[in-house]
């Protein structure tokens, strides 16, 4: 039978603890919560996974490490897979019923019409209410909006006719994840978490049981809501800064400097926080999350958080500004944008990452397909695969074959690598467009490429 912690002492949970004896479920094992489970599985804690993907439960069954673009996990999965720490199910009921600790790592997308959708965790809420029954533990790891915890997912876990009483029958808390795709476990064992709980006895049995796992700072919050709160401030500070440097890129364009040179030398301030230009900003963060604040405003006062909104405008906007980019290149080769073939270099959202979530390059495609104009893909994590109902090239070089440009959408550091040469070898015109501030204007000018970069404002103008 569960453990309910709420009713033992810190040298009980502390033994608990040390003694490995909590059993501890994580429901969502994708890109966060596959490696939260790990972390807890790899302090050994028995740990099951729950997700409704057959595939995937069956493909961390067989022993197959699923995130291959995430290091570091590869060797504990093995580890713990062979130590039968962990496993991984469909089944919820079976597997809620014997954990005393449920961790809930659930995506918040966005809807058509940037709404956050919370049905995920809404719907695993009504399934607790069914199978929590001895004061278990519930952490939310997943990003919400501030309130959502005390008011809608509180709902959906007691049931409507209150089946269930917090504080009794289960606990309520939160420890939002802080970590980026790709450096998921350099962020586990280096950033803060924060800590919120309905109930304040709560929060530091929560503490504990992370410092554990993963020794770092928990920062304890006085509720759920302020804990969301902020880890949505965080995000969307970057979101807004983004869009500060982007539309200064704008500016500098026109002006003839070069944004990056700006910003290097900007860091030098001690109050200054480096962000740099880019394409647009995807993924299932920092976007979701100025779109969440912006939905618990405008439920109060629609004239709050307009920076936010005009934040978004911009980052929204750059993918429109990478073809105008595209479009004055092709003016400058004296050559007609409709007849020509685009290799697109880098579909995933961010660097070095297998991940096309809010990925700008979808854009980008889009304006181009509504444009008539005709394009190949290539992305060294995405080979011979659909994306976005195109298939991927094999290679750099059957992208490159034929085609009249390059848009360096995302900056992998395969295409960092790059000779400029073999852009003029590849293509018929020698147009490259880099949205990446990683290829050097000089040496693109000097291959006798017409090079395009958003923000580069000394090399764009003619």
């Amino acid at each position: 039978m569960p453990k309910n912690l709420s009713l033992l002492d810190k040298d009980q949970i502390q033994e608990c603890i040390d003694t490995k004896s909590l059993k501890i479920g994580v429901v969502g094992v994708g890109r966060i919560g596959l490696p939260t489970a790990l972390c807890f599985a790899n302090s050994g804690f028995e740990t099951v996974g729950i997700d409704i993907n057959q595939k995937l439960v069956n493909m961390i069954n067989s022993g197959d490490y699923p995130l291959k673009d995430e290091p570091e996990f590869d060797k504990i999965f093995f580890d713990v897979i062979k130590n039968k720490k962990f496993s991984a199910t469909t089944d919820i009921k079976e597997a809620i019923h014997s954990c005393d600790v449920v961790l809930l790592s659930l995506p918040t997308p966005m809807n058509s019409k940037n709404i956050p959708d919370y049905t995920a965790l809404l719907t695993v809420g009504k399934s607790l209410n069914n199978l929590l029954s001895n004061g278990q533990l519930v952490i939310v790891e997943s990003t919400v909006e501030p309130g959502f915890i005390e008011n809608d997912l509180l709902i959906s876990i007691e049931g409507e006719n209150k089946t269930l009483k917090a504080g009794v029958d289960f606990h309520l808390a939160v420890c939002p994840e802080t970590a980026n795709p790709g450096e998921i476990m350099k962020d586990f064992k280096t950033l803060p978490r924060l800590v919120g709980a309905l109930d304040e006895k709560i929060s530091p049995i929560v503490s504990i049981l992370y410092t554990n796992v993963f020794g770092v700072e928990l920062i304890p919050m006085q509720n759920c809501k302020t804990a969301n709160a902020v880890k949505l401030t965080t995000n969307v500070f970057r979101d807004i800064n983004i869009a500060f440097v982007n539309e200064l890129s704008l500016l500098f364009e026109k002006l003839g400097i070069d944004t990056y040179t700006v910003i290097e030398a900007a860091k030098r301030k001690y109050n200054f926080q480096a962000h740099f230009p880019g394409p647009g900003v995807g993924g299932p963060c920092l976007p979701v999350n100025s779109y969440q604040y912006l939905n618990s405003s405008q439920k109060i006062d629609t004239e709050f958080l307009k920076i936010v909104k005009d934040a978004r405008k911009i980052n929204e906007s750059m993918p429109n500004h990478v073809i105008e980019l595209l479009s004055d290149a092709f003016s400058e080769s004296k050559i007609a944008l409709e007849d020509s073939t685009i290799a697109i270099l880098g579909v995933s959202y961010k660097p070095n990452v297998h991940d096309i979530q809010i990925a700008p390059s979808e854009e980008i495609l889009k304006i181009l397909k509504q444009k008539n104009i005709k394009f190949k893909i290539f992305d060294p994590y995405f080979i011979s695969e659909d994306v976005f109902g195109y298939k991927t090239e094999q290679s750099l070089s059957d992208c490159l074959s034929d085609c009249d440009a390059a848009i360096i959408v995302t900056g992998h550091k395969e295409f960092e690598k790059i000779n400029m040469d073999i852009f003029c070898q590849s293509h018929k015109n020698s147009i490259l467009i880099d949205c990446t501030g990683k290829i050097n204007p000089e040496s693109a000018k000097n291959a006798g490429l017409i090079f395009k970069g958003i923000g580069r404002g000394n090399y764009n103008q003619n």
